[in-house]
């Protein structure tokens, strides 16, 4: 086997949760690219329609599946539809997540719930339902999306939840890793740095001294250059990688 060879995905099926758009598109573009069959998993399923149409340009089996990171049921059936339409899953990338500014001080319990229902709870009920399979099956890469926000306090502004969510999700990763390591379960995470995507809203603009400005790269980073990371987790390229979190950030947690 080549080293180029390793980084094929030719006959495996990868579920990208969020994968309509940002990130997660760019992560579900790339794994086909390198000729994995892809399941979308999404709740817009008008947006995942638009997804699912380039992915299939690409030449691979591509589907997507109306769910819920948060209920379990969904994921049950998420995981039932994509075995029986494109076979037992190899990877996972556990990408969907909320974020938004809060107070601590003011900060509504429901707000919180809502968020960790999703960027916590989420990534542990999917990781359980997937694994399940993947430790029988004997072999599986978990990829999580974690954030730089997981291990620095961000500024100007307060988010403490989000980062406080993806703190857990980094120290989930480790955790799930250790216990599936003699299964042939690979379990690893990125965190990105701040990341401009399609749907980036002002505050990119507004908080550029601190996002951008302030890194050592003077630059945002764009989902496209997070996707080849992803690739490299979820292939066999790292099959000796487990456990780890990946920083992707232009240099930002330097200083």
């Amino acid at each position: 086997m080549s080293i180029l060879d390793r980084f094929s995905m030719r006959g495996k099926v990868s579920i990208v949760t969020g994968g309509n758009r940002g990130i997660g598109r760019a992560i579900a573009q790339g794994l086909a690219e390198a000729g994995s069959a892809i399941a979308i998993a999404a709740r817009d399923e008008e947006q995942s329609a638009i997804a699912i149409g380039e992915l299939q340009k690409l030449g691979v089996e591509a589907i997507s599946v109306k769910a819920d990171v948060s209920n379990r049921e969904e994921l049950e059936a998420m995981v039932n539809t994509v075995t029986r339409t494109l076979g037992p899953i190899d990877v996972l990338v556990n990408n969907a997540g909320i974020g938004f500014h809060a107070n601590a001080l003011t900060l509504e319990d429901d707000e919180w719930q809502r968020l960790f229902s999703i960027n916590l709870d989420g990534v542990w009920k999917a990781s359980q339902i997937v694994g399940r399979q993947m430790v029988k099956n004997g072999r599986g890469s978990i990829i999580n999306i974690g954030s730089i926000s997981g291990l620095i306090v961000n500024r100007p502004q307060w988010h403490s939840p989000y980062g406080i969510a993806k703190a857990a999700v980094h120290h989930l990763t480790r955790s799930l890793a250790a216990e599936w390591a003699q299964s042939g379960v690979r379990v690893n995470a990125i965190a990105p740095g701040y990341v401009k995507t399609e749907i980036a809203s002002t505050e990119y603009e507004d908080y550029r001294h601190y996002w951008r400005d302030e890194v050592p790269m003077q630059r945002y980073a764009t989902p496209e250059e997070i996707a080849p990371v992803a690739l490299m987790l979820a292939s066999d390229a790292s099959s000796f990688m487990t456990g780890s979190v990946l920083v992707v950030d232009g240099g930002y947690t330097l200083w």
